[in-house]
C-alpha cells in the first residue's frame, strides 16, 4: 500500500499502478459525452461601482475543458470574469458561456441543466460565500469609514444536484493555512454533504490537489496541468467502465 504523506491511512491509486497503467487509454473515451464547467471566480456588488471577488483565474477549468474535449466530449465551460489572454488557442468546439456575477452563475447554471442533459459536471468555479447584507446605491464615500456586514450566499452545489441528480458530480474544495491531512477530510465532508461522486481538495503556495473519491482512495498531483490530466482520466474510467 502506497500512502500518501502526512496523510495515513489513505491510498495513493496513481502511485501503486491501480490507475498509473491508464495513461495509455483511448484517446476519444469521451466522445458524445455531455460535461458542464464552471470555472473563475465570481462578483458580489459593494456598491454601484465596486465588487467583491476572490483571486481564482480560471485555469483549472479551461485546462479541463481542452483537456475533455480532446478525449472527444461535448463541453460547456461556464467561465467568470478572468482576462481574455488566458482563453487563447481554446478550441471553437467548446461552448463558452460568460458570466461575473454571483447570480449571473446561479441562473446560467439553472438553465444549462434544465434545458440539457450532462453525463459530466466539474463545478470548479471560486463561488462567492458572502454578500453583503444591505445594497448600497451609488458609490460609498471613500473619505470616511464604512462598517459591512456581510451574510452567507445560497450554496450552487444544491441547484446542481437538484437539476441534475444521475450526473457525475466533481466538486471543488481550496483551503490554506491547514495541513494536508485536515484539507482532505474537510474536502471528504463536503464530498458527503454535496452528494457528489469526486472531491478535488487543492491548495495554494505551493500548489497542490487530491482527487478524492468515496472509498478512500486518493490520487494527488502537483500542478493544475496534471491535475486535469489525471480527473479527466478517472473520469473517464467512471463513466465508461
Amino acid at each position: 500500500m502506497t500512502q500518501l504523506p502526512g496523510v495515513p491511512g489513505t491510498l495513493d491509486l496513481w502511485a501503486t499502478g491501480t490507475l498509473g497503467h491508464w495513461i495509455t487509454y483511448n484517446s476519444m473515451s469521451l466522445i458524445n459525452k455531455r460535461v458542464l464547467i464552471t470555472a473563475g471566480p465570481t462578483w458580489v456588488s459593494l456598491d454601484s461601482v465596486r465588487v467583491i471577488s476572490n483571486i481564482a483565474t480560471g485555469e483549472t477549468g479551461i485546462l479541463l475543458a481542452r483537456q475533455a474535449t480532446k478525449q472527444g466530449a461535448k463541453v460547456t465551460l461556464l467561465l467568470g470574469p478572468v482576462t481574455d489572454t488566458s482563453l487563447a488557442g481554446l478550441s471553437k468546439r467548446i461552448d463558452l458561456i460568460r458570466f461575473r456575477f454571483f447570480e449571473e452563475l446561479k441562473n446560467k447554471v439553472v438553465r444549462e441543466l434544465r434545458s440539457k442533459s450532462y453525463d459530466l459536471i466539474i463545478h470548479c468555479a471560486a463561488v462567492s460565500d458572502f454578500k453583503p447584507a444591505r445594497q448600497n446605491r451609488g458609490k460609498l464615500d471613500s473619505g470616511r469609514s464604512h462598517n459591512l456586514r456581510l451574510v452567507p450566499l445560497p450554496k450552487i452545489i444544491t441547484d446542481i444536484r437538484r437539476f441534475a441528480r444521475r450526473a457525475v458530480l466533481v466538486i471543488f474544495k481550496l483551503e490554506a493555512g491547514i495541513s494536508d491531512k485536515a484539507l482532505i477530510e474537510r474536502a471528504r465532508s463536503a464530498l458527503i454533504a454535496s452528494g457528489g461522486s469526486i472531491a478535488v481538495a487543492n491548495r495554494l503556495n505551493p500548489y497542490r490537489a487530491y482527487i478524492i473519491g468515496r472509498k478512500n482512495n486518493i490520487v494527488p498531483a502537483n500542478s493544475k496541468s496534471e491535475l486535469a490530466k489525471k480527473l479527466i482520466r478517472i473520469l473517464d474510467l467512471r463513466v465508461n467502465y
